[in-house]
């Protein structure tokens, strides 16, 4: 069973695959907006995955964060998750990310169960 305190870790290192300029959120060589709200996931969907039943799945439905400061190829960086909210399939968990020397970026980050089967049917089917 799914309950509150969940705790999730990811981790990453930056380099020329996950900068703004490589994922075309921006010109700059440092650490992407889009690579960091990937790493957040990845530490919230792993988090549960084990706890879910077999064929059970989670998507990600809303992700609201803010990228408080840059970070720069060859840094590491550590996305932490929370499992602060479950309301049936709805899940809701804080999201917080470090790299080795800042708080980097921090929000709320929803999710919900869903079955893999049914729902990559309904997709291929679109």
């Amino acid at each position: 069973m799914i309950e509150v305190g969940i705790i999730g870790e990811a981790k990453d290192i930056v380099s020329e695959n996950n900068i703004a300029k490589t994922l075309r959120s921006g010109e700059l060589m440092v650490y992407a907006t889009p690579a960091m709200i990937a790493l957040m996931e990845e530490a919230a969907y792993k988090s549960i995955q084990g706890e879910l039943e077999e064929g059970k799945g989670s998507v990600g439905t809303l992700m609201n964060v803010k990228h408080l400061v840059s970070t720069p190829i060859g840094m590491n960086v550590t996305a932490k998750s929370e499992l602060i909210e479950v309301d049936r399939r709805r899940l809701v968990f804080k999201v917080e990310a470090f790299d080795e020397r800042d708080k980097i970026g921090e929000g709320i980050h929803e999710r919900f169960i869903i079955d893999n089967e049914s729902f990559q049917n309904k997709t291929d089917n679109k």
